[in-house]
């Protein structure tokens, strides 16, 4: 008589098997069909509501699967390429979970009769290779030496990124503005060193590029009203110190037993501050920022010598402030250097739609830049933010590669047909294996169709057409239903966001096919409860 052998808990779930690969590509296609209509300039947007009731509306695919809460394990993994492209590369995060889908749903037929995964992955890998030798084959290499054509590239490329976003009226307009914002950095282009506020109010075309640092005037006391809002190359000192009589509300304990004693100890304090304040006046500086609070009696002895000052800057803006003017954060005022103030061309506070902001211009010297972003609703602010940075990304990515590649579909046919005509001259399973890659490769343009209300496999065979013919660079014409060249039209992205893409979803694609059984462990209810109260501290 046999024994039952039972190896994992009771309740525990296990599927395995070639049912439970199918079951898992499954899932994946609902992830991709989740962001599938947002691909290019007449992607749609998705409303996404919390539980919090928040709503976001937007068109990137990295924040739309943030915000769906994916719980299928093999989906998530899209969820993870499409974080990955989106910190890496910035843009395309949309096409590398319709790739990713698309490698998986063409190999589904071959699991289904009995492929090994292993086959099947190795042939993903190999199709990987033959196209990231293609694109760097055909990508054109700027010459840097040439900073107009390099700023041309990268303009072309921020217009192509931003074609598909809520923004694309204004593609022209934040595009100079991107490159110039990208072209401010110093070599190592810095992400953190560009500041986006935002102000709800106004037109799009109403936001600006401040060559500097810009932030919203923080919490003032009363005597401010009475420092001026100007000045032309003013020194600024930038405090990590409180500057603020405190109550006597600290456990000190101090026993006096007259009047005369507890007076002493008062003007002591007094005097403690106003040292400080006299320290920070002798060293020159006209305008005083400090992360901690100022009070309402150093705000009227700045008041009274011609001095402003900001006290509760938040650390980013502070640190910014510090990286374009110079100097650095003191946590005390003996001593101050002239080498510790920073020095700003002219600094201003000035009204912008319903808020006041503080002005720190640079100029040329200027190694950080704030966008200042005017437009109606907040939804559509943040969703303008994404967007820019999206932008921001590529650009980033041009000047420091500096080679593009056709937009439009166009890379993805060519990679089609290099793929279709690579599978030709092998022999075996492969072979079959590879035009189906070849095939999936055509999603992109596909999905460009689709979205915009074409006749996808008319286009698309006209595609096929002009690159059996030689010519490479034709992507779908998104304009006029139809197909043109889109070297010479000027729709270009960065060749790293394409090999990025590529490499990205071939993994997650690789990475699926290679999982054969999931097992889900139930949680018990005791052991769940175990680690509470552990480690807790004393009871009180």
């Amino acid at each position: 008589m046999q024994h039952q052998i039972i190896l994992l808990k009771e309740g525990t779930d296990t599927s395995q098997g070639k049912q439970q690969l199918i079951s898992n590509i499954n899932a994946c296609q609902i992830v991709v069909d989740a962001v599938r209509t947002t691909l290019g300039p007449r992607g749609m947007d998705k409303l996404i509501v919390d539980q919090n009731g928040k709503a976001t509306i937007s068109n990137d695919g990295a924040t739309i699967l943030k915000l769906l809460d994916v719980v299928h394990p093999a989906a998530k993994t899209l969820v993870d390429i499409a974080k990955s492209q989106d910190a890496e590369v910035g843009d395309g995060t949309t096409s590398v979970v319709l790739l990713a889908g698309e490698f998986l749903k063409q190999m589904k037929p071959f699991i289904e009769e009995g492929v090994h995964p292993r086959i099947i992955i190795k042939a993903l890998r190999l199709a990987l290779q033959v196209a990231i030798d293609k694109i760097n084959e055909h990508s054109i290499k700027m010459d840097k030496s040439n900073a107009q054509s390099v700023m041309t590239l990268a303009e072309e490329c921020a217009v192509t990124s931003m074609c598909s976003k809520l923004i694309h009226q204004q593609r022209e307009f934040f595009s100079k503005m991107v490159v110039r914002a990208v072209m401010m950095l110093d070599d190592m282009l810095p992400l953190n060193m560009i500041g986006i506020k935002k102000v709800s109010g106004g037109a799009l075309e109403d936001s600006e590029l401040v060559e500097g640092v810009a932030f919203k005037k923080t919490f003032s006391y009363a005597g401010f009203e009475m420092q001026p809002k100007k000045y032309q190359d003013c020194k600024l000192a930038i405090l990590n110190i409180e500057l603020e009589l405190k109550a006597e509300r600290d456990n000190a304990e101090v026993r006096v037993d007259n009047v005369l004693e507890y007076q002493k100890i008062v003007d002591a304090e007094w005097q403690i501050l106003y040292n400080k304040l006299d320290k920070i006046h002798k060293s020159g500086a006209q305008v005083v920022l400090s992360k901690l609070p100022i009070g309402d009696v150093a705000t009227q002895y700045f008041a009274d010598r011609d001095m402003f000052c900001a006290g509760r800057v938040p650390e980013e803006d502070l640190k910014r402030t510090m990286k374009a003017c110079g100097g650095s954060i003191l946590t005390t005022v003996h001593d101050i250097k002239e080498s510790d103030l920073g020095k700003c061309e002219m600094f201003e506070e000035k009204q912008i739609g319903g808020e006041r902001f503080n002005f720190f211009y640079e100029g040329s010297r200027a190694k950080t830049c704030t966008f200042i972003l005017r437009g109606g609703a907040e939804q559509f602010l943040e969703e303008t933010e994404r967007s820019l940075h999206d932008a921001i990304m590529v650009v980033r990515r041009i000047f420091k590669t500096n080679t593009g590649v056709p937009g439009g579909g166009a890379i993805e046919m060519m990679l089609s047909k290099t793929l279709r005509d690579y599978s030709r001259v092998i022999a075996g399973k492969e072979q079959l294996l590879i035009g189906a890659i070849a095939r999936a490769m055509e999603v992109i343009p596909r999905q460009l169709c689709d979205n915009a209300g074409f006749d996808s496999t008319n286009i698309l065979n006209k595609l096929r057409q002009a690159n059996h013919q030689g010519v490479h660079y034709c992507g779908v014409d998104i304009n006029n239903e139809d197909i043109r060249d889109n070297l010479t039209t000027c729709v270009w992205e960065p060749a790293v966001v394409k090999i990025n893409a590529l490499t990205a979803a071939t993994e997650a694609a690789c990475l699926i096919l290679s999982v054969d059984e999931t097992i889900k462990n139930p949680k018990s209810g005791q052991d769940s409860q175990a680690p509470m109260g552990r480690g807790m501290g004393r009871p009180m």
